[in-house]
């Protein structure tokens, strides 16, 4: 009995352990070279569908089903065509190339600062020939704070995704300003996360990692988890964005046999996806 207020406090005492509060760099770059490392392990086996990476390969279609969801909220709905796509910290590739497949796609570039990884997934699209068109999918070994800041709409994406990406970061905060920028009027930032919560703690680490076996040990740090009202609190900051509904959450879980399923309310206490709109132009 005596464990378990020992374990109930460590739990709490990240509590107000938010995004504001982790918002403060002392560098330029949001790479990690911890998390650099820990990826760069996995990188032979990122598309292994059984492998340390399969559990993304399962999320994949929901990551395009959200997407589609939010293009879809009114009052800016329109049939799209012709997207850009900016895959921020892709890994081995999954949702680019998927992305890069799709008719209503013009083009993905993707980036990651692994440069084990991006060689993977640089690799694994050379099996495909519709891939190596010119301008369908360019790779690049690169942090985003990297990239050249866009000087006109030329220079922006339709969509910016951060797929398991943000709570991997130290000073989500200034990562997230170094994203948007990149996010042309009326376009989306999509990511997937993990909220902070005692469900998620037992959840994506006693089962996940140390139990099921189902992904690394070592690949999440609970403390780095956000919250959906942290991620809203941020965006009601940034001015332009999130205006007319232009701000969508949706939880997901992972039943074992059967795969991602979308759970309204997950965002919660586990796995979601949240997106948030750039403010169209007058």
């Amino acid at each position: 009995m005596a464990a378990r207020p020992v374990l109930l406090n460590r739990l709490l005492r990240h509590t107000h352990y938010h995004l504001r509060a982790r918002g403060y760099a002392t560098s330029t770059s949001s790479v990690n070279p911890t998390e650099v490392s820990h990826f760069n392990a996995l990188a032979s086996t990122w598309w292994d569908p059984h492998g340390s990476s399969r559990l993304l390969h399962l999320m994949n279609p929901l990551r395009h089903d959200f997407i589609s969801s939010c293009h879809a909220l009114k009052p800016h709905s329109s049939l799209q065509r012709d997207l850009r796509y900016l895959d921020i910290g892709c890994g081995g590739g999954i949702f680019a190339e998927s992305a890069a497949r799709l008719p209503s796609t013009a083009n993905v570039t993707a980036i990651d600062p692994s440069k084990e990884v991006i060689e993977v997934a640089r690799q694994h699209a050379r099996r495909d020939p519709r891939l190596q068109e010119p301008g369908r999918l360019e790779y690049l070994n690169k942090a985003v704070e990297d990239l050249d800041m866009p000087r006109s709409l030329d220079g922006m994406y339709d969509v910016v995704t951060l797929f398991e990406v943000i709570e991997h970061i130290s000073t989500p905060a200034p990562f997230l300003k170094s994203c948007l920028p990149f996010v042309k009027p009326g376009g989306w930032l999509i990511l997937s996360t993990i909220a902070r919560t005692w469900t998620s703690w037992v959840t994506t680490k006693v089962v996940a990692e140390d139990i099921a076996g189902l992904v690394p040990r070592g690949t999440h740090d609970w403390s780095k988890y956000i919250n959906e009202h942290e991620l809203k609190g941020f965006f009601a900051e940034q001015q332009g964005w999130g205006i007319n509904g232009g701000m969508k959450a949706m939880g997901c879980i992972y039943v074992p046999g059967i795969g991602w399923r979308m759970v309204m309310g997950g965002e919660q206490w586990g796995n979601y996806f949240f997106g948030v709109r750039r403010d169209p132009e007058e």
